[in-house]
């Protein structure tokens, strides 16, 4: 009989283990023959070990058996949620911070950088960390970012910053712009000049012949479609910020060449370079740019201009012979301001008036013009980045001027301070003041700041003092200068066209996004030089902007304040200068 015919039917399988029974010797139902058998069955032969195990009898199958493990599974997925939460995350962050409209656009804009970056670091922690990759993936990912930022630093550099603190980036094998053509070379010219026609107006100083944006006796005709600028020369120009000022056939301004900060005149139809004075000074900062930030000034055949780094000359304008030189950090007890002297001088009834930052009575310096001998000094506070300018307010003639957290008001016969007010929160004030009345001033300034109009009433014998008639959070001029004109004011507020009311500082319309460039009013046209290099023409009404003509000139950041000598637009950057022709009105 076969092993599987003994096993009985009745008989219940084991529990757990061979040779288990539900019945045990000594219990009801034990039958002790199967027991025998099965003993016999289990025993192994003396001396032998099986080579395989005999099949069991079903019988005898424990009742509970082990369930069958699967085959090894491959690597768990990817844990894919922990990023897109951080996707998410970071794009509602960007959203809810490009909508804060009432942050400047540069704070924006640096918060987004901030989260940005921020973002990529918690992808990376995922990535190394939480991402359930194989390791030699989440390495060899982490080694391929570092290696693509590596190649990104070695082969670009930072050359600047747009004025909304947008990182402007160069190859590192560029080269610097060549230096002006010398005397008696011809320059790069994209059209023959024009025959020099009738002495035209001048342009002697930063802003104007009145030093606010305003350019008298000139009537432009709007139709560029059919009238389109002519570009008389262009040529590469030394690094710097500054503008040109224009008397005759000359034009003046200052470059960075190398370590010399230079005063270079050019004839103004060629762009033939007539003379150059060097000083062994140079100022760069990755966000404040390179070189010179001031305009010459022209008067009675001598150029006065300010370095960056504090040294003011008096030069010939025939031929550049300086004729004398100071040093105002020396005079003046004081260091150079974090971005560099950038205010221009200002030349008053023989004086040279410059804003030294100095303290114990010598924040703003007097000098003779003949000599460079001091006249006078006054004021106390640091100096700040916007230009003097001479106004008469309350009946009395005065050196306005921004400075550091305050705006002042000096006699311009003795520099005593006639009245003062406090101003902004530590951040560059740039923007001139201008005047709207015959006692009433718009200061302006940008980081959020905005305007005010300020009234200024008798206090004493000898001081005056202000009051805020309305502050408007409307107009934040930045770098751009603003300008008054029928009871209206029209400048750039955080780098966007605006119209505000003079009467209360309303805001009338808000259009036309042209960076933080510079402007000047010629009759009731205005002339934008944009951020982006493009040269605007509009005629702007309290109702709307009303922009007429675009025409690029640059493809760079452009900062420079433009000059305007009748027809002759001198406009510049930091790497490259032009000079155009525009259409003028026809006569009646």
């Amino acid at each position: 009989m076969d092993y599987a015919a003994k096993c009985k039917p009745n008989r219940r399988a084991a529990t757990a283990g061979r040779g288990q029974f539900t019945s045990q010797p000594g219990e009801p139902g034990w039958r002790p023959a199967e027991f025998a058998l099965q003993l016999f069955v289990d025993a192994p032969e003396p001396h032998k070990t099986p080579a395989v195990a005999p099949a069991p009898c079903p019988r005898l199958t424990p009742a509970v058996q082990t369930e069958p493990q699967p085959a090894p599974s491959a690597r768990p997925p990817l844990r894919l949620w922990p990023a897109g939460l951080i996707l998410a995350l970071l794009a509602a962050t960007l959203a809810v911070i490009r909508s804060l409209g009432h942050l400047p656009y540069q704070s924006r804009n640096l918060a987004s950088m901030v989260a940005v970056l921020l973002g990529l670091a918690l992808l990376w922690l995922w990535w190394l960390l939480l991402s359930r990759a194989a390791w030699h993936w989440r390495l060899g990912v982490c080694g391929g970012a570092a290696l693509v930022v590596a190649l990104a630093v070695g082969l670009f550099r930072i050359r600047g910053v747009s004025g909304d603190l947008i990182p402007i980036l160069e190859p590192r094998w560029a080269r610097p712009v060549a230096p002006p053509a010398p005397a008696g070379s011809p320059p790069s010219t994209n059209s023959a000049p024009a025959p020099a026609t009738a002495r035209r107006p001048d342009f002697p100083q930063f802003l104007g012949p009145d030093r606010n944006c305003v350019i008298p006796g000139v009537a432009l005709d709007p139709d560029w479609a059919a009238r389109p600028p002519q570009v008389l020369w262009r040529q590469p120009i030394g690094a710097a910020w500054s503008g040109f000022a224009i008397v005759g056939n000359q034009a003046v301004t200052q470059e960075q060449e190398g370590e010399n900060e230079t005063v270079t005149c050019y004839e103004l139809l060629t762009g033939r370079r007539l003379w150059r004075h060097a000083d062994a000074a140079h100022y760069k900062t990755t966000l404040a740019g390179e070189g010179p930030r001031c305009t010459p000034t022209i008067v009675s055949n001598r150029v006065f201009s300010l370095g960056a780094t504090g040294i003011l000359n008096c030069l010939d304008l025939t031929d550049g012979r300086r004729l004398w030189t100071r040093q105002i950090t020396t005079d003046a007890g004081s260091t150079v301001p974090e971005w560099g002297f950038a205010g221009s001088p200002l030349v008053v009834g023989g004086r040279v008036i410059v804003s030294a930052g100095g303290r114990d009575g010598r924040s703003l310096l007097a000098y003779h013009a003949d000599t460079g001998e001091i006249v006078w000094s006054g004021g106390s506070r640091p100096a700040n980045y916007s230009s003097p300018v001479l106004l008469t307010l309350a009946a009395a003639p005065q050196i306005v001027m921004f400075n550091s957290r305050q705006i002042n008001a000096h006699d311009p016969h003795t520099g005593l301070v006639l009245w003062e007010y406090p101003w902004g929160t530590g951040h560059p004030q740039v923007a001139v003041p201008v005047p709207v009345g015959s006692n009433r001033v718009v200061f302006s300034s940008g980081y959020g700041v905005g305007a005010e109009l300020l009234e200024i009433v008798p206090d004493t014998h000898d001081r005056l003092s202000a009051r805020r008639v309305w502050k408007s959070i409307r107009l934040k001029a930045k770098f751009a200068n603003f300008i008054a004109r029928d009871g209206f004011l029209y400048g750039l507020d955080d780098g966007v066209l605006v119209c505000v009311a003079v009467n209360d500082g309303s805001l009338r319309w808000k259009e036309g996004r042209y960076g933080h460039g510079q402007m000047l009013l010629i009759g009731d046209l205005l002339l934008v030089t944009a951020e982006n290099g493009e040269l605007v023409l509009l005629r702007p009404t309290p109702e709307a902007p009303n922009e007429l003509h675009r025409w690029r000139v640059f493809t760079g950041k452009t900062w420079n304040p433009p000059a305007l000598a009748g027809d002759i637009l001198l406009v510049r950057n930091d790497q490259e200068a032009a000079c155009l022709r525009l259409p003028l009105a026809p006569g009646p």
